[in-house]
């Protein structure tokens, strides 16, 4: 088997195409490795719109990276023709090393999207030897792609969340299918709020998908996404998931902490040992600075048993439980508090806690857990550091599709 036969079979070459020629670029660094592809003459080719096999109206020459020989880059060149089909015109001819338009062989296109699910984008882009720019726009098209083909048919349970997509005031607002255990994602859209379910309502119309046959929707308690919720889905009971209770309570925790921290001087190691999640994950300062919240009057350490408490809530065992640890909850907190305005933030949670009571309540009659939900920051963190270095939404959106959507294999595609 000599050279030729050697990248004939590499490249998977057969009839008309055959390899006519190659040459090594010692003079470039890397060295480059030219493959010149040609057809035999008087061949016929398919119309790229129908399949009938067309004579050559005319050619041009195109070049196409393709995975790398050894440590040497490898670039392959071609004439393609032209068909001149009879009910089609004339259209370009395709090639079975790679998809129309592209500058890179299928081959490579593959090697670069493994690379990308495993890293980020620019040092994926640094390893094989192209601009990010180009490397973006390659993932975004397999990506655009598979996800036009999603099927939403069976989806009948829906959570929904934004994340930051970037420093300001940038969001996107991703949509999991809560009976998917494995990549969730079904649809992720800019912005936030009301805007972002009517674009998801028409997602799912647009993928046989049908509004009205979810039967559930989990959310925070945005009254933003509640309005659109009972809108654009009537026949969805929404369930308020339990990390966003946790997350309001905890948010008004450290602003009571911020607030009296300006006014006194707080226990050294306050910060985590009151976010921390429970007394298991506590330092032994983180301990100690507990105690002396309690014994010393703190605004904080209210604010913290409120937080804590919520434990006793959700190890009710049922929704009648649950229900009656809920009022005792709400009655307890609103009556205990001192009316200092340093407390003012917990009994604003504790008011929005009061307003979605039922809501919150449901996750007792749902079968769906909020660890879902909670997974998503672990997508996001994900898809912030494959996404490095992105210049817009639109790249950090794309990411997130290809690290948590269950899209039709774009490995194979290529």
């Amino acid at each position: 088997m000599d050279a030729k036969d050697v990248f004939t079979l590499g490249l998977g070459l057969s009839a008309p195409w055959r390899l006519s020629d190659q040459r090594l670029d010692r003079e470039k660094h890397p060295h480059e490795l030219h493959l010149e592809v040609v057809a035999d003459r008087g061949a016929l080719f398919a119309c790229p719109e129908c399949g009938r096999a067309c004579k050559a109206h005319d050619f041009a020459s195109f070049t196409w990276q393709h995975l790398n020989f050894f440590q040497h880059h490898c670039f392959i060149t071609a004439r393609v023709p032209r068909v001149d089909c009879p009910d089609h015109g004339v259209k370009r001819a395709p090639v079975p090393w790679a998809r129309p338009g592209s500058h890179f062989t299928l081959l490579f296109e593959q090697a670069a999207l493994i690379l990308v699910r495993e890293m980020p984008v620019a040092a994926a882009a640094r390893f094989i030897g192209i601009t990010d720019k180009r490397l973006w726009r390659l993932v975004e098209h397999y990506v655009r792609r598979a996800v036009a083909a999603l099927d939403l048919g069976s989806v009948r349970a829906v959570g929904l969340d934004e994340t930051a997509s970037k420093r300001g005031h940038n969001y996107v607002t991703v949509f999991i299918d809560m009976d998917r255990r494995d990549k969730p994602v079904i649809f992720v859209t800019p912005g936030k709020g009301k805007a972002c379910v009517a674009a998801f309502r028409a997602f799912m119309l647009g993928h046989r998908g049908e509004p009205t046959t979810v039967a559930e929707v989990v959310c925070d308690m945005s009254p933003a996404f509640l309005a659109a919720l009972a809108q654009d889905f009537p026949n969805a009971a929404v369930t308020v998931d339990w990390f966003h209770v946790v997350q309001l309570f905890t948010t008004a925790v450290d602003q009571v902490r911020k607030a009296e921290a300006r006014h006194r001087t707080l226990p050294k190691s306050t910060r985590w040992a009151v976010l921390k999640a429970g007394d298991r994950n506590l330092t032994d300062d983180q301990r100690i600075a507990l105690a002396e919240l309690e014994t010393g009057g703190f605004a904080t350490a209210a604010a913290y048993r409120a937080k804590e408490m919520l434990r006793w809530i959700r190890r009710a065992d049922g929704p009648q439980a649950a229900r009656w640890r809920i009022t005792r909850f709400i009655n307890h907190i609103g009556l205990g508090l001192d009316p200092v305005a340093l407390l003012d933030p917990v009994r604003k949670a504790l008011r929005t806690f009061a307003t979605h009571a039922d809501r919150i309540l449901q996750r007792w009659n749902s079968s769906h857990s909020n660890a879902r939900l909670e997974g998503l920051n672990g997508i996001f963190k994900a898809a912030r550091a494959r996404a490095r270095g992105y210049r817009n939404t639109a790249t950090f959106i794309t990411i997130i599709y290809l690290l948590g959507a269950k899209l039709p294999d774009i490995l194979k595609s290529t």
